[in-house]
């Protein structure tokens, strides 16, 4: 049986540096306007009660990873348990952005651009720049048991400091290939209790998709007709996740600012 791989991130020692995204960007020849990972800021409470935390967005390596069910061109693949990309197949459909709970994949210059895990890195028995560089040692990267082992571990250790802490991935989406070390809720970090493909794309998965051969005309026009209301109802959905994503920046920008995050 194959090595499954996969990351966790420990939001408690993360510090916010960014070392991660820029060393990403650099071992993978990223152009500047490109990146992987994302790292951003969460405050809640004031005075006293004042609390500090950073998230992580980039791609979650998920084991039923709906980006790969809808992908038309074989573009996005599984690998020992990461989620890959060739991008010579791809032709910028963007069905992948569509199909990810988590928003991850974007197209950039007419392909897919996300994690790949610094693949070839692995292959040679090398962990991903991410986990090499960071300097709290708040990004791990192995088997996946033992990766699980050790954030079951340093949740039980958290909880006398964070009750809800709590690891976010252990089964969501079939396993989830990066293991968040949460300090909440999920939905603190704006993570979704239980992610799944939106209903719109598992009809083009479904029915469209193994339709696209030997229809009649009758049949191929009804299901475009199909398709074209399912594209048109997400775009209606993706809408509103942008709007909600840009006020929840808003509300992050008003907040006051920690001054300091200690970290054991």
């Amino acid at each position: 049986m194959p090595t499954r791989y996969a990351f966790s991130i420990d939001l408690d020692r993360c510090i916010g540096c960014q070392a991660c995204v820029i060393s990403c960007q650099a071992g993978n020849e990223l152009k500047d306007d490109e990146t992987y990972i994302h790292v951003g800021e969460q405050i809640r409470g004031s005075g006293k009660t004042l609390w500090g935390s950073f998230d992580h967005h980039r791609c979650f390596h998920c084991a039923d990873a709906p980006c790969v069910a809808a992908c038309p061109t074989g573009t996005l693949s599984k690998w020992n348990g990461l989620t890959i990309v060739e991008k010579e197949k791809c032709s910028a459909c963007g069905y992948c952005t569509d199909a990810c709970p988590f928003k991850v994949p974007h197209i950039v210059d007419n392909h897919v651009s996300k994690c790949v895990a610094c693949l070839d890195q692995v292959k040679e028995g090398q962990a991903p720049w991410c986990a090499r560089t960071c300097p709290s040692q708040a990004i791990h990267f192995g088997e996946r048991e033992t990766i699980l082992a050790e954030a079951r571990a340093k949740v039980a250790a958290l909880k006398a400091r964070h009750p809800n802490a709590q690891i976010y991935g252990e089964t969501q989406l079939g396993g989830l290939g990066l293991l968040m070390i949460l300090l909440d809720k999920p939905e603190v970090y704006g993570l979704p209790l239980d992610p799944k493909a939106p209903e719109t794309m598992k009809v083009w998965q479904s029915v469209v998709q193994p339709a696209s051969s030997g229809l009649s005309v009758l049949a191929a026009g009804a299901m475009g007709l199909m398709f074209v209301f399912a594209r048109r109802q997400h775009g209606k959905e993706r809408a509103e996740h942008e709007r909600a994503a840009k006020q929840k920046a808003a509300l992050q920008t008003a907040q006051p600012k920690a001054t300091e995050t200690h970290h054991d």
